[in-house]
């Protein structure tokens, strides 16, 4: 029986400016990785998932894969990441961009990207897993390397490459209550400086300025981005909503800093990442 396997590979991102206060974001892709695969073989249109989060993949796989196919063909979907969930690591929006490009993979040799992150972000919305549609967060992930966005209006404004040798140490803090974003609201006029630093691509201090903002509305302990600052950090903030801290560092200090963030928790290291999100397929 012939069938289609296709795999998708999605990097993670870490937040330079928090998109919830204004509507516009910037963040930065990492080397942490989710893979979603799927297989298509002929049967009677049943879907099969190794993850409970069925409404944001049934969204995908509909809208994504021609009914026709669908009825025709049973498809089996898993996923596996390395990205800690629930820590603002982006992982739900590596989760559905690599979703949507293995679907869009079974069928299409010339992907639109574009297509397959709009696909994506809707999916994302309408299972109400973000708030603005994480256009920055998802953009990141999919292209790698800097961005900044207009999350309203979906549109990536400016993607150019980070600097390969920094290092990105996070910070997974051993009190992990994730608190209210909307908050981040109140301060809006403030997230609008740190994107206009953003947008003049002075990256390390739109993210030491949304460091600050978003510890100080949402008491988060500011403890660890202070110290890693100190100790020769270029820059260090809160990842999307919390509670992880992302802080970027030259390998010099990273041992220094490693060790006064492990007092508040576990600690990972990732590299830079500037490589688009990228599906094989094979036809069997």
């Amino acid at each position: 029986m012939t069938s289609t396997f296709t795999r998708a590979t999605v990097h993670g991102a870490i937040s330079i400016v928090n998109a919830i206060a204004t509507g516009k974001g910037s963040a930065l892709g990492i080397s942490l990785k989710t893979t979603a695969e799927i297989h298509m073989q002929k049967g009677e249109g049943k879907i099969f998932y190794n993850n409970r989060n069925s409404e944001l993949f049934k969204y995908i796989i509909h809208n994504s894969i021609p009914k026709n196919i669908l009825q025709e063909n049973n498809i089996s979907l898993s996923i596996s990441s390395d990205i800690p969930i629930g820590f603002g690591l982006k992982s739900s929006s590596a989760v559905s961009s690599a979703v949507s490009l293995a679907c869009y993979g079974l069928l299409d040799d010339n992907l639109d990207d574009f297509k397959v992150l709009d696909t994506a972000v809707n999916a994302s919305r309408k299972a109400k897993i973000t708030i603005t549609g994480a256009y920055d967060d998802s953009t990141a992930c999919y292209f790698g390397g800097f961005v900044i966005t207009d999350n309203h209006n979906d549109e990536l404004i400016r993607r150019e490459n980070a600097p390969v040798n920094l290092l990105s140490i996070i910070l997974l803090p051993n009190n992990s209550e994730r608190k209210n974003p909307l908050k981040l609201k109140v301060l809006a006029e403030f997230f609008n400086k740190a994107f206009l630093l953003a947008e003049k691509s002075d990256y390390w201090n739109a993210m030491k300025l949304n460091g600050l903002l978003v510890s100080s509305v949402m008491a988060y302990d500011y403890s660890p981005i202070l110290l890693s600052i100190e100790n020769g950090a270029l820059a260090a903030s809160i990842s999307g909503n919390g509670p992880s801290i992302a802080v970027i560092t030259e390998e010099k200090n990273l041992y220094t800093i490693r060790s006064i963030l492990a007092k508040y928790g576990k600690t990972l290291v990732c590299k830079i990442n500037n490589t688009k999100a990228r599906v094989e397929k094979v036809i069997g």
